[in-house]
């Protein structure tokens, strides 16, 4: 059955619409949502498919019963329900890029020094041979403790406190600065700390009603109560166990790693276990900023785009001298975790083999299994893509990758 789609594209824009159809025809789309926006302006703003995680387990009698979709989509006589045009979806990682620009933000304003020790605001993340750790290695997965000695339960991962306590006393697996590899769940922990301890403030709050709000963001890292309580807001995905029936194919040495139940690689996505429902109301109220931020592709777009400039309201994040930051090399080469070379700046995966962006000066973050959302200023472009057909891939999905050379040729 064809996949209606439904939002708007500016004149020149077309090739972008193209390949989102696509998605859906040949690569396994089954709800999902892309948003671009150029020199502050949107440019691309569509949506389609079902908001089913799987349409196969849609209440056939509509939402509770009634026959009817309370969001105002048509399910009388059951069936999927329609993605709809605020329909949120949690993007995992790619909340690392939306969250990082919290502590930038600070950076920014003077309060936390990127040369400075973590321990410095943070004294008991000296332990473990940490305490050269600077708040820069914390942010671009240089700071030795990309897993736990012992893995979190989910409870315990939203806790808000034993996180944060797990890192702190975690010896470090390399000293810290000298290496770097992706810190999946433990930058969670980290980075929440880090802006805790350096402001007295949580990071979901600090970028809520510093960031968000006076953007009109409808992105949240800690889902409020208000918006949990609004059936069909969220999206649901797949449960951990079966996620990934749109399979891609990884290379075989990080498909051996993650195999090894002893690779650091395994032990890294492992920090919590066993994986957490991330269809859980807890789950998703939690502050965990790096795998648990939800939002809209129109968000992630209109965020990125206003860490590069001025959106259409006047509005923006960072001044050039932060964005410029942003996008700067602090990791590059051979990844212990990832077992593949990656390139990071202060929070943000930058352009590269496992992370293809739109041009060299792109700063964004991907999330397992599809969303993307990234910042090139060069193009003047804030891209946000998410889905909830959660595929296998860590980076580089497929379907994200043919917008981005859609969206390239109409550059």
């Amino acid at each position: 059955m064809p996949v209606e789609i439904q939002g708007v594209v500016a004149e020149g824009f077309e090739p972008v619409r193209d390949a989102f159809v696509r998605n859906f025809q040949a690569l396994g789309d089954r709800g999902a949502a892309v948003s671009v926006y150029r020199d502050g302006r949107k440019v691309v703003d569509l949506w389609g498919g079902t908001r089913d995680a799987d349409a196969a387990d849609a209440d056939p009698a509509g939402d509770a019963g009634t026959g009817g979709d309370p969001d105002g989509g048509d399910v009388a006589g059951g069936g999927p329900r329609p993605w709809a045009e605020d329909t949120a979806q949690i993007v995992r990682s790619a909340t690392k890029g939306v969250a990082a620009a919290v502590p930038l933000l600070l950076q920014q304003r003077g309060l936390l020094d990127l040369d400075a020790p973590v321990s410095s605001y943070w004294p008991e993340f000296k332990a473990g041979g940490k305490e050269r750790a600077r708040v820069r290695d914390l942010l671009s997965h240089r700071a030795g403790v990309p897993a736990l000695d012992r893995g979190l339960t989910a409870v315990e991962a939203a806790d808000g406190v034993s996180g944060p306590l797990a890192v702190a006393a975690q010896q470090a697996f390399w000293e810290p600065g000298t290496e770097h590899g992706y810190h999946a769940q433990t930058f969670s922990w980290l980075l929440s700390g880090l802006v805790l301890r350096a402001t007295g403030r949580s990071l979901g709050a600090l970028w809520a009603e510093e960031i968000a709000e006076p953007l009109g963001l409808d992105f949240w890292i800690g889902l409020p109560e208000s918006e949990a309580q609004r059936v069909g807001r969220v999206a649901p995905v797949d449960p951990p166990e079966s996620a990934g029936t749109l399979r891609t194919r990884p290379k075989r040495n990080v498909s051996a790693a993650y195999a090894d139940p002893d690779s650091l690689t395994r032990r890294a996505f492992a920090a919590i276990h066993p994986l957490p429902d991330e269809n859980d109301p807890a789950y998703r109220a939690a502050e965990l900023p790096a795998s648990a931020g939800i939002g809209t592709a129109r968000a992630l777009a209109r965020f990125y785009a206003a860490t590069i400039g001025v959106v259409e309201d006047g509005a923006r994040i960072f001044t050039p001298a932060t964005t410029a930051l942003a996008g700067k090399e602090f990791s590059s080469g051979p990844d212990r975790v990832l077992v593949v070379n990656t390139r990071f700046g202060p929070g943000y995966m930058l352009h590269g083999p496992a992370s293809p962006l739109l041009s060299p000066a792109s700063f964004g973050h991907p999330g397992r299994g599809g969303s993307l959302a990234f910042a090139d200023p060069e193009a003047g472009i804030g891209f946000g893509y998410v889905t909830n057909a959660l595929a296998k891939s860590v980076t580089a999905d497929p379907r994200a990758q043919a917008l981005i050379r859609a969206l390239r040729s109409a550059l």
